[in-house]
């Protein structure tokens, strides 16, 4: 199989209350025409799950309270899987363009976390107008925005 080159643009900065992203100087310019997109999907490296053990895991023990008792780890959004890749739309509060910032509310990265690539939201192309999904999770908020005030501590088994 072809070995794939992945370099990071970025990195998530998490200061307290405060989240960013922080593009390389070399990047700054691709932030062009971006201003104007409300939301963003971030793709972003699990860094602190990259190792030969974490990568190896293909099936996990029930993650849900509600889940199977077992599942594989494409049915999860965990970061342990083959290639520790995550996707998160986010909202852009402001894009500092002299200096590569793009400040978010929130993202479920850890600080220096590396960013792989981002993507404008375009809900012609990311938004699915009737998903569905596995009866042990229809019960979970129907959009990102209702996710912050959901028990999601219920939810989990750890």
């Amino acid at each position: 199989m072809k070995q794939i080159l992945v370099n990071p643009i970025g990195k998530i900065l998490v200061q307290g209350e405060e989240i960013s992203i922080k593009l390389d100087k070399k990047y700054i310019p691709a932030l062009k025409a971006l201003d104007e997109f409300s939301h963003l999907n971030v793709i972003w490296w699990f860094d602190g799950f990259d190792d030969v053990e974490a990568r190896s895991i293909l099936e996990t023990p029930k993650p849900y309270k509600k889940a199977p008792d077992v599942m594989g780890i494409f049915a999860t959004r965990s970061p342990i899987r083959p290639n520790p890749i995550a996707l998160t739309t986010v909202q852009i509060i402001s894009i500092d363009h002299e200096h590569g910032i793009i400040r978010i509310p929130y993202i479920d990265a850890n600080d220096n976390s590396p960013v792989i690539d981002l993507k404008p939201y375009t809900p012609s192309i990311d938004r699915v107008e009737n998903p569905s999904v596995p009866e042990w999770c229809s019960h979970w908020p129907k959009c990102v925005e209702k996710s912050g005030e959901f028990d999601w501590e219920n939810e989990f088994e750890f």
